[in-house]
């Protein structure tokens, strides 16, 4: 799957994305590794990130979110952290970075 940023982070990710799910009650766990380019806060390049988390249905809970360390390039060289996400009521999916640039 492909996502677009928009805010701070402006670009796109390639996602490689799976899950074990049951659509009928809506619980499961998923995991997500993502393969991001653009810029954030101005300054372009690219890194790498994955985060998982499980759900029974109604929450989010074992979220794990990290930078994959040493995979930025460009003006993000160095870059590491962490963030999260949060899924809105309408299914909107907004992520954010708790990141330093080394």
């Amino acid at each position: 799957m492909e996502k677009h940023f928009e805010g701070e982070v402006v670009g796109h990710s390639a996602t490689l994305f799976t899950a074990a799910f049951d659509q009928s009650t809506g619980v499961g766990t998923y995991v997500a590794m993502e393969s991001f380019e653009g810029s954030m806060q101005g300054r372009e390049g690219s890194f790498n990130f994955v985060h998982s988390a499980t759900t029974s249905g109604s929450d989010r809970t074992a979220e794990f979110f990290t930078i994959v360390p040493s995979s930025g390039t460009g003006e993000l060289v160095g870059i590491s952290g962490a963030g999260g996400m949060a899924v809105d009521a309408d299914g909107t999916h907004r992520i954010w970075f708790d990141y330093q640039l080394g």
